[in-house]
């Protein structure tokens, strides 16, 4: 599915950077890319989450980026597992950081970036400790 924000070669880009993100962790990252909702975004985010990510893995650790590249809008929406460890603080920080770069028009770097700092976040608080089962796609998923 194309994007008009993102070349094919910038979503395979993404998707690497979700498996290199994960590499060294349980935790696991997905990428929505919603180009149809207007209102209530927050919700639709959350029921994607819920369908996606909600109690997939085994430690709760899965964390979804929810974007609307029209409205730039990010929601970053983690399981309780997650939740648990990580503060709100940095979720904020790492929101406004990838919404201040989409106001730019970073759209990809931006994603990138918070991509990677988040497998950097799930590497501390989720390490490996053995075999590293893949537990959710890599693929963005789109609407």
């Amino acid at each position: 599915m194309m994007s008009r924000f993102l070349t094919d070669q910038q979503i395979d880009s993404l998707v690497e950077a979700i498996q290199s993100a994960e590499q060294h962790s349980t935790g696991e990252i997905r990428v929505h890319i919603d180009s149809t909702t207007d209102h209530q975004i927050a919700e639709t985010a959350f029921e994607v989450f819920k369908e996606l990510c909600k109690d997939k893995t085994a430690e709760k650790n899965a964390v979804l980026f929810h974007v609307n590249f029209e409205k730039k809008y990010l929601t970053i929406i983690g399981d309780t597992g997650i939740h648990e460890k990580v503060h709100q603080a940095y979720w904020d920080h790492l929101h406004d950081y990838i919404t201040s770069e989409f106001a730019k028009g970073h759209f990809y770097q931006a994603l990138k970036s918070g991509i990677l700092e988040t497998g950097l976040e799930l590497k501390k608080y989720f390490p490996l400790k053995g075999e590293n089962h893949n537990e959710l796609p890599n693929e963005i998923t789109f609407s």
